[in-house]
């Protein structure tokens, strides 16, 4: 079996997860209406969450990318591999539930008057930039874990 090179997470793929978490995320409150249930709210735990997420994707990038490309250590392929797979799947996630959250915003833009839907709307837009701060994170520390070429001036090689 050929081996083929591991190839950076695509735009494409990020921008299809987010379009299925905002028809989703738009979905849910008809559905529940429909079903004479009680629209959830978003907490700012949520939002911070995210956050603390991003924090800590995009400090384990920069060490990342200090010990491999600046510092020139070697890293153990095992802790590599676990590395690119957190990369990996916190871009996926990150922009399911950024998608999200922008749908179920995007649910309440007409009943901004009213107090409940205005704080509904603010709290998943603040959550869905959280989210996206967790798939640029991710995507740093996935760069991050490129190894270097001895000939590339900037450390990187090209997948």
């Amino acid at each position: 079996m050929a081996r083929r090179p591991l190839r950076r997470t695509s735009a494409v793929g990020l921008a299809v997860f987010a379009v299925i978490g905002l028809a989703v995320g738009r979905s849910v409150r008809p559905f529940l209406e429909w079903r004479d249930a009680t629209v959830p709210t978003v907490s700012w735990v949520a939002a911070g969450t995210l956050v603390f997420l991003a924090a800590v994707l995009g400090a384990t990038a920069w060490a990342t990318y200090d010990a491999l490309h600046r510092d020139r250590r070697t890293m153990q392929s095992s802790l590599a591999l676990r590395l690119l797979a957190l990369a990996k799947a916190s871009a996926i996630v990150g922009s399911l539930i950024a998608g999200y959250y922008v749908g179920f915003a995007i649910a309440f833009l007409g009943d901004l008057e009213i107090d409940g839907p205005r704080e509904r709307a603010i709290k998943a837009g603040v959550a869905a930039v959280a989210a996206v701060l967790v798939v640029v994170a991710a995507l740093a520390l996935e760069r991050a874990c490129e190894v270097p070429s001895d000939d590339d001036p900037d450390g990187a090689e090209q997948a």
